[in-house]
């Protein structure tokens, strides 16, 4: 949903809202990249708004922005949102911003591919992404997918929960693990319970009942950081193998022959370790499309913000005077 009248002033405002932080920056000129970025603990406020007066106040000088556009990470219906994994909801119209516009965070990550830089990118195989449709995903304290299609007048993003689709598996034990996290009680396995910072520590205490261990007390930040303790080392391994088969999936359903994008919060962490897993083999095995997929480049975002230059573009797009709205 996009409200407003006349052409708004400046700056903008623009936001990432994830399910654990909410990120915030200026755009102080059109087509300028964000800046006076900062990144608030979404427990640390009670509403969206609380959180957005905070930045304006404490890190933006207070400034009154005339627009903005907010990436959420939750499904939007008009202008109302709700995060999935927070307890924020609410409208947008409730922030008393002249123009605001809501996205899912995984359109405003799909908004910033075509202006992410070399050195903001770490391939992982295949050709280099090319003009295209293109597809983003990754897990952080969820799981998110969106795409990126190509048009006359721009890029056109694609929202989706395409994070709850049932986990794909490729071999027995990793049967063997989803049999282990049903009887956790979970029903239905879907993806986000698995590739997302939570699902690693989930997958984690699978895996060690698979193998007839014990699991000891770790969280997410604590299994990618002993890599070299043999049940860590095996959790991050089976991760990727799973996120690669999920990854085909997305390729397959959205057409990505402009490539394969990865973003989310676990994976900058463990960049050497993606690189070195069975990621790209899994990406490309398929019984009937392997070829199809072997063609579709794939990498992993490590730029810092990147759905806050999502955002930035999706205003300088549709607020720059003579562009399409």
């Amino acid at each position: 949903m996009f409200t407003g009248g006349p052409d708004p002033e400046l700056p903008w405002l623009v936001a990432d809202i994830g399910g654990t932080n909410a990120r915030f920056g200026l755009v102080t000129a059109s087509g300028a990249a964000p800046s006076h970025v900062a990144v608030l603990p979404g427990a640390g406020y009670a509403t969206l708004g609380d959180a957005v007066s905070a930045y304006l106040a404490e890190h933006a000088g207070g400034a009154r922005p005339g627009a903005a556009c907010l990436a959420v990470a939750g499904p939007i219906d008009g202008d109302r949102y709700r995060l999935t994994n927070a307890p924020w909801a609410g409208s947008i119209r409730d922030l008393d911003v002249p123009y605001a516009k809501l996205l899912n965070d995984f359109e405003a990550l799909a908004l910033s591919l075509p202006h992410l830089g070399a050195d903001e990118l770490v391939p992982l195989g295949g050709p280099e992404p090319s003009y295209g449709v293109k597809a983003v995903l990754g897990p952080g304290t969820g799981l998110g997918v969106g795409g990126l299609v190509p048009t006359d007048h721009g890029w056109v993003p694609l929202p989706g929960e395409g994070g709850h689709v049932i986990v794909p598996t490729a071999d027995d034990r990793e049967l063997e693990v989803v049999r282990a996290l049903r009887e956790e009680g979970l029903g239905p396995v879907v993806a986000e319970h698995v590739l997302s910072g939570p699902g690693l520590a989930r997958l984690y205490r699978a895996l060690a009942r698979v193998n007839g261990v014990a699991a000891a007390p770790l969280a997410t930040s604590e299994i990618v950081a002993r890599l070299d303790d043999p049940l860590c080392g095996e959790t991050v391994e089976v991760f990727c193998g799973m996120l690669g088969s999920f990854a085909g999936n997305v390729a397959l359903t959205l057409g990505a022959r402009g490539g394969v994008y990865l973003g989310g919060g676990v994976l900058p962490r463990i960049v050497e370790r993606v690189c070195a897993s069975n990621f790209r083999a899994r990406f490309a095995t398929n019984p009937d499309m392997s070829d199809y997929l072997a063609g579709i480049g794939t990498a992993l975002i490590v730029a810092p913000q990147p759905a806050l230059t999502g955002a930035a573009a999706w205003l300088t797009q549709h607020l720059t005077p003579g562009t399409p709205r």
